[in-house]
């Protein structure tokens, strides 16, 4: 027989979800690193740090607790002022940050500190959280707006932090159970070890799964549809939603789900063809797996799916 809800709740909470305690632990550890931030970007006049956005899954409360396959982090955005978007470079800010980082924490090594696609991170080996640096130059026309760098390729888009937070937080409210659908979706793909699917792309997959779906059924059916969506769409299905403004960019990527911020923007544009088949066939097998352990009423098979730290009562 299927999951009950009562049981993929106590899945989520007792397993997945990361715990009240360490929650506020890691708020104090960020915390106490904008502080460190703040003071020393005071005083200088090469940077103006206007705003900081705790963002990301941390922020969007989908985040997982750690384990050795799910690792725990937090995006910070750095909103700054005075830069010309039309001269900067990620490589300039990331290098003002990593002096910052390292004036701060002058007994971590340099390797402590790597630059990363979009960010600089910082991490704490005690608690084992990373945080990442995002560094956005404000858009002064726009509250919460900015532009974002990609290491890359050196291309800029834009992002609003508070608005990402505010789209998943609108879900939520249309479903009380869609942060934990996003969990169950995040523990697969770290258990599958599918990376190319970041979590961005399963919220917004989720949220349309959600668009055309509805609420209906439980929730072991609505995890079911997200796989099967994938599985019979083949991710070749653009996605957009709502708050997407027109006109909508132009893509030939081979997955397609626009940033609900910033309609020229493709979250997915990293995706290869290969990679876009990788995820597809796993999908297909988690839910032959999942409609199996389903039908079967084994709890024991939906460890396939999840890993073996599966378990929905005490």
């Amino acid at each position: 027989m299927p999951l009950t809800n009562t049981q993929l709740r106590y899945y989520d909470s007792n397993v997945l979800r990361l715990p009240a305690e360490k929650r506020k632990e890691y708020h104090e550890q960020v915390d106490r690193l904008i502080d460190e931030l703040r003071k020393s970007v005071r005083d200088r006049t090469v940077i103006k740090i206007t705003k900081v956005v705790k963002a990301g899954s941390f922020a969007k409360f989908t985040i997982l607790r750690r384990t050795n396959i799910d690792p725990v982090d937090v995006d910070l955005v750095f909103y700054i002022s005075g830069r010309d978007v039309t001269q900067e470079t990620l490589a300039t800010l990331n290098d003002t940050i990593h002096e910052l980082l390292i004036k701060i924490y002058p007994n971590k090594s340099v390797e402590d500190f790597e630059i990363q696609r979009k960010a600089a991170t910082v991490s704490f080996v005690g608690t084992g959280l990373s945080v990442d640096i995002v560094p956005v130059i404000e858009d002064e026309r726009r509250p919460g707006y900015g532009w974002q760098f990609d290491i890359h390729d050196g291309s800029i888009s834009q992002t609003c932090a508070p608005c990402q937070i505010q789209f998943l937080r609108d879900r939520k409210n249309q479903d009380s159970d869609f942060r934990t659908l996003v969990r169950m979706a995040k523990k697969w793909r770290n258990y599958t070890e599918i990376k190319p699917l970041k979590s961005f792309a399963i919220e917004l997959i989720m949220a349309h799964v959600l668009a055309t779906k509805g609420t209906g059924g439980s929730i072991e059916q609505r995890f079911r549809d997200f796989l099967l969506y994938i599985a019979q769409s083949g991710l070749k299905d653009k996605i957009s939603f709502p708050e997407n403004t027109l006109p909508h960019g132009s893509f030939s990527d081979p997955v397609v789900i626009l940033d609900p911020v910033y309609s020229f923007n493709n979250v997915t544009s990293r995706i290869s063809e290969q990679e876009r088949k990788d995820i597809v066939e796993a999908a297909q097998a988690a839910w032959e797996t999942a409609y199996f352990a389903s039908i079967e009423g084994d709890n024991s098979i939906w460890k396939e799916i999840f890993g073996p730290g599966f378990k929905v009562e005490d």
